[in-house]
């Protein structure tokens, strides 16, 4: 479905509004693109950013015609599950699945430790991100983001994340022109936005540095405390199997429905 300019302004104001950003800064997205990132540097400072860090950030930094190209055509969201299902799962994955869960086994015992999150629901996540590390994505993280903030299709989503970006260049564990990621602006081994590595960023291999491209430890360690504090709890299942009697009610249904087991028994599910 295409939106008219007016329903489309309209449903993203309403984002806007729902994650605080200002209207000023939606009214920032568009036009020239040099006028664009001025403003991005001149919020940089007041946000109390060092003025050489900003400079330094954001030295070089271009639109990245692909990033919108290819934000344009997620054709995977069109897929059923059962063809998503059977395009991600492959025997080359599975064994590799595996090899690193002995490999990394102390890592997921002290992820199940601290954060209760199972070493399987890491592996899948792990293996359908990146291929355990082996397709990171090659866009260049600070374009990509500065990219999409400039559009204004997200803005509310993106141009929070430059500043994040800012903040981990200024830690040391961000390089403007080198660090490279997803289309979207997602770094490492577990595909992570900028916020997300400040929030939820762990050193898992006790380097110093929380760096999710090279390292699997901080990457896996990050990704379970990430999950936890999304809501994650230990022990429950995380998907079961249910048969539903051909006469269901589907008015009953839906994420606007809360039952119980017992509800949902007596109306014929098992």
């Amino acid at each position: 479905m295409r939106l008219s300019p007016s329903l489309s302004a309209l449903c993203l104001l309403s984002l806007a509004l729902a994650s605080g950003v200002s209207d000023r800064a939606l009214a920032a997205c568009g036009g020239n693109f040099g006028g664009f990132v001025a403003g991005l540097r001149d919020e940089a400072v007041r946000r109390g950013h060092d003025a050489g860090a900003v400079r330094n950030f954001f030295a070089g930094v271009r639109q990245d015609p692909a990033v919108i190209r290819a934000d344009r055509a997620q054709g995977v969201f069109q897929r059923d599950f059962i063809d998503f299902a059977r395009r991600l799962i492959s025997r080359s994955r599975l064994d590799n699945g595996q090899r690193n869960a002995g490999r990394y086994s102390a890592v997921f015992d002290e992820i199940e430790r601290r954060y209760g999150v199972s070493r399987g629901v890491l592996l899948a996540f792990w293996a359908l991100e990146t291929d355990f590390g082996a397709v990171q994505g090659d866009f260049n993280t600070r374009d990509a983001l500065v990219t999409l903030a400039h559009d204004c299709r997200r803005p509310e989503l993106f141009r929070p994340q430059i500043f994040s970006a800012l903040t981990l260049y200024e830690r040391g564990d961000f390089d403007p022109a080198r660090t490279t990621g997803a289309w979207a602006g997602e770094i490492g081994q577990v595909q992570m936005l900028p916020a997300d590595i400040l929030e939820n960023g762990v050193d898992g291999d006790g380097d110093g540095h929380v760096r999710l491209k090279a390292s699997a430890p901080d990457a896996l360690m990050s990704a379970g405390r990430m999950l936890k504090g999304l809501g994650w709890r230990a022990n429950e299942p995380w998907l079961q199997e249910i048969v539903i009697p051909g006469n269901l009610d589907w008015a009953e249904t839906g994420l606007d429905h809360g039952k119980r087991v017992s509800d949902w028994a007596r109306l014929g599910v098992r």
